[in-house]
């Protein structure tokens, strides 16, 4: 590697997801011991040191349910392999599928191209280039989300997140004539949402629709360091919450009713969650709808939120009064829940945290019901389940991989990105 390609990744390292203080450089992979490093993951949180007391009625962590036929023991990780699929892309930050049947795989690229993969092969021309609007000066900026309309199939509409060539969200609606076309146009743009991002970094860029057909989009806290204008905890910003809005009301969309705020008293009517530093990848659980947000860290810990299918709206997620489950400003008002993480790890493991997919396919059984999650900086992979004694989170895979996202084709087989090398993997047994 050439010495400006080199110090090019070093930047990189430093600066996804964090925009703060360096992180420490990605070790060699380590090889296998009997006791690997694992990140905490308990049912009853870290309380608060006596000299930041918790609020009233204080933290809480939702409690596990098991996960439908979830692994009663945890899979081989020597008899499963990451097998590359798809070779020579340029910073991929999306693995989508459409959920239309057709078994194609949608790729994002960071500068602002989607490309359609069919039987593991990149189709020649791009399903959309939308790189004359799309800003990726800095190293968290670009096309950063891609869904597709739960009815797709009929109506050919998806949905992209993206920063513009002023470093602002925009969050667009895009359709494809007819759906079955792997070409769409980019003159189709209809623009849903623009939100002003005041620095470059911790933009989010995450979109799904929940089980209840509502688009979710995740906003992170606007950046630079430690969240300086404590946006995560103002309900009258965007930044720093998760959005749920209705695609198919409106102009330009509608508000679910049950909103925290749909009303607009005591806070922004889209705001459906908050307390969120940079949610880089979340995803329902197909089978049970349950919610898993992954919230890049400050400085010292990376964490991994759970919220249950029946949780409801309004949920705090607790940054920036803790990081983690470890105080870092601040102390809460009286009367204001906090929802701890169900799995967090420390800077001595990793230093931006990726969250991933809950396994539904076929191909590996022993997987079913495991929610994986990687770390950009060091490659490492953990799978994180729900038992009737409390939270598991176990460490299975070293890899060499700059894990930018996870994804899960139609069939339910989950995929990776390595950001560095554009090339994505597939898990399958060895």
């Amino acid at each position: 590697m050439s010495r400006t390609a080199l110090t090019a990744l070093l930047v990189l390292l430093t600066a996804w997801g964090v925009g703060c203080a360096p992180r420490p450089a990605a070790p060699t992979p380590a090889a296998a011991s009997p006791r690997p490093p694992t990140p905490v993951a308990s049912p009853t949180p870290v309380p608060p040191t006596p000299t930041t007391p918790a609020a009233e009625p204080g933290p809480t962590t939702p409690a596990p349910a098991p996960s439908p036929t979830a692994p009663p023991t945890w899979p081989d990780p020597e008899a499963l392999v990451w097998r590359p699929v798809v070779e020579g892309l340029v910073k991929p930050t999306g693995i989508v599928a459409a959920g239309d049947g057709s078994g194609r795989l949608f790729l994002l690229e960071q500068a602002g191209v989607i490309w359609v993969v069919q039987n593991d092969q990149r189709l020649p021309e791009p399903f959309l280039d939308i790189r004359d609007r799309v800003g990726s000066r800095e190293s968290e900026q670009g096309l950063l989300g891609l869904v597709f309309h739960p009815n797709f199939a009929q109506n050919g509409l998806f949905f992209v997140n993206y920063t513009d060539h002023n470093g602002d969200t925009v969050v667009s609606r895009f359709r494809v004539s007819p759906p079955t076309a792997n070409q769409a146009d980019p003159a189709s743009e209809e623009v849903l949402l623009q939100v002003d991002q005041p620095y470059g970094n911790h933009n989010g860029g995450h979109l799904a629709f929940g089980p209840d057909g509502y688009l979710y989009i995740g906003l992170g806290d606007g950046g630079a360091a430690g969240d300086p204008e404590d946006r995560a905890q103002n309900l009258h910003t965007l930044l720093g919450k998760m959005l749920r809005i209705d695609v198919d009301a409106g102009p330009p969309y509608g508000i679910p009713p049950d909103n925290p705020f749909a009303d607009g008293q005591g806070g922004l009517p889209e705001i459906w969650a908050w307390g969120l530093r940079n949610p880089w990848r979340y995803a329902f659980d197909r089978a049970t709808g349950d919610l898993y947000i992954a919230d890049v860290g400050q400085n010292k810990w990376e964490e991994v939120n759970f919220w249950p299918a029946d949780g409801g709206p309004g949920a705090n997620f607790g940054w920036d009064y803790f990081e983690g489950t470890h105080p870092y400003e601040d102390t809460p008002p009286p009367g204001v829940t906090l929802v701890f993480p169900v799995a967090e790890y420390g800077h001595d493991l990793g230093c931006s945290v990726t969250g991933g997919e809950v396994y539904r396919g076929q191909a590996l059984p022993e997987m079913t019901g495991l929610y994986l999650y990687g770390d950009f900086c060091t490659g490492r992979i953990w799978g994180l389940r729900a038992t009737p004694q409390g939270w598991e989170s176990r460490l299975l895979w070293e890899t060499p991989f700059n894990i930018s996202t996870f994804g899960l084709d139609d069939a339910g087989e989950i995929y990776l990105a390595h950001y560095g090398a554009g090339t994505i993997y597939r898990l399958e047994r060895r």
